[in-house]
């Protein structure tokens, strides 16, 4: 199921504005929805396949996490990593108008504006990592240092515990 360069998505664009190296992946028509499934249809280890969230902290400051699919989003660790009190996931209606995403599509690169960003800690026992391509159907997979050339981010422990 794992096709190259079907369609390119910004996210794409902005990789290669930047020349930095990834690989597509495209799995439209393939009826998945979970990023679990996601990451068994293109053959991936789901530690490996990350997903993103975007959340508030008390401040009305909005950030973005990303997580393994098969973990969630540990929102005390989250909020400490990023100096708030409390943080809490925005609605799936606010996420078109603040991030230009929708649900299922949101990418760390290419947001209406750059939010604070923080990626699990796990991500550095990869040389890559995937993640949304800005589009349902489309992941991108690439190296920390080829995203840190594009967005910032800072990397910490934040994913809920077995």
């Amino acid at each position: 199921m794992k096709k190259k360069n079907i369609e390119k998505t910004n996210v794409m664009r902005i990789l290669e504005q930047h020349k930095i190296n990834y690989t597509s992946y495209c799995y439209i028509d393939s009826g998945v929805i979970s990023g679990i499934d996601v990451a068994v249809v293109l053959n991936q280890n789901p530690e490996q396949v990350f997903k993103t969230l975007v959340t508030a902290g008390n401040s009305n400051i909005n950030y973005v996490f990303l997580v393994p699919v098969n973990q969630g989003l540990d929102l005390k660790k989250a909020a400490k990593s990023v100096g708030e009190k409390n943080i809490s996931m925005i609605k799936s209606k606010d996420l078109l108008p603040l991030t230009g995403y929708i649900h299922g599509g949101c990418s760390p690169i290419g947001m209406k504006k750059q939010f604070k960003t923080v990626i699990d800690l796990s991500a550095m026992n990869f040389d890559t990592i995937i993640f949304s391509g800005g589009k349902i159907g489309y992941q991108v997979e690439t190296s920390l240092d080829g995203l840190k050339k594009v967005i910032s981010f800072d990397l910490a422990d934040i994913r809920e515990a077995p």
